[in-house]
């Protein structure tokens, strides 16, 4: 019984930990889903780009890299992170989001 259980017990940990970092990789790549929206959501209105970038990294996970893009009528959030205990390991969650610019009160009509 001692010999089965030491052969157990280190799988189950590992077993363990790995559920443990596919739920910190699940929770990293909703918070990246959140910040690529909010941000997408405060570009489109028109919002200083520093305002959108700051935005974004509050609700993007620590670290994160932001990237806020706009073309013609669109603009586009890009939300790079690594998971946080994989810091070391070239592993990242990406989110992106897209949203229609809105039109700026009394702009040309």
């Amino acid at each position: 019984m001692t010999a089965e259980s030491a052969v157990v017990l280190p799988v189950l940990v590992m077993f363990a930990m790995a559920l443990v970092w596919g739920l910190l990789v699940v929770a990293a790549q909703i918070q990246c889903v959140d910040a690529a929206r909010t941000g997408a959501r405060a570009a489109a209105r028109q919002d200083p780009a520093d305002a959108v970038i700051r935005v974004t990294r509050e609700a993007a996970p620590r670290g994160a890299k932001v990237t806020v893009g706009r073309k013609e009528d669109e603009v586009r959030v890009v939300v790079v992170a690594e998971p946080p205990v994989l810091s070391g390991l070239p592993f990242e969650v990406r989110e992106e989001a897209v949203a229609a610019a809105e039109a700026m009160v009394g702009e040309g009509t």
